[in-house]
């Protein structure tokens, strides 16, 4: 018995696919959870885009992250299987959230072929979003602290220790890269819709969510 013949879309280069979506004006299009991009992982940057077209994709992917507006943004989230992520967060909260959240911010920087390492056994546990999952967030529980190494977009090798919400960034960013959502993680019985997120769970830990949800916290 012969095979079934594959009646797959040819593959369009990566470098057609970025070209086309830059084609277009304002912000990309993101995509949304069930869109199989989310989930098949990328490919190792390996000189797919030529120095030109790569500083204009990062620069659309920044833009796209501001108009959203976000913390962090991946290829996959816009349709292009590609290890590359875009993080920065000047965040604008109050004292109270940044000392309890350690939400200090990040400046911006481009990850090209990221990858992470925990350090040390601590984890923290905060209610978190992602622009592919629009409406939502959930309490996930993350390393503390990790090691990333990445290189730069001119090629130049990152080697970063993180902590606190943007160790979180850093974590929730590569993870996209290797077809993983924040759900994957996430206490299920802690999500909410951004509505009642803002209105009932706004405190700076969510211990209070825990108690009323019925979910467990990381000691």
């Amino acid at each position: 018995m012969g095979s079934e013949p594959d009646r797959s879309p040819p593959r369009i280069p990566l470098s057609d696919l970025v070209e086309e979506l830059l084609g277009h004006e304002g912000p990309l299009p993101i995509v949304a959870a069930g869109d199989p991009v989310l989930r098949r992982g990328t490919e190792p940057f390996d000189g797919q885009l030529d120095p030109d077209l790569l500083a204009r994709f990062v620069a659309a992917l920044r833009a796209t992250m501001h108009a959203a507006p976000g913390v962090g943004l991946a290829a996959p989230q816009v349709g292009v299987p590609l290890r590359i992520a875009v993080i920065e967060d000047p965040a604008p909260v109050s004292d109270e959230i940044r000392l309890v959240r350690g939400r200090v911010p990040l400046p911006y920087r481009v990850l090209v072929n990221p990858s992470y390492d925990g350090i040390g056994p601590g984890r923290a546990a905060f209610f978190e979003g992602c622009l592919s999952v629009p409406g939502w967030q959930a309490v996930v529980a993350r390393h503390d602290q990790v090691r990333l190494t990445a290189l730069d977009e001119h090629g130049l090798a990152v080697d970063e220790v993180f902590s606190g919400w943007p160790a979180r960034i850093v974590q929730h960013e590569t993870d996209h890269l290797d077809g993983v959502l924040y759900l994957d993680h996430a206490e299920l019985r802690s999500l909410s819709s951004n509505q009642a997120t803002a209105e009932l769970w706004p405190q700076p830990t969510p211990r209070r969510a825990a108690e009323a949800l019925g979910f467990v916290l990381p000691e």
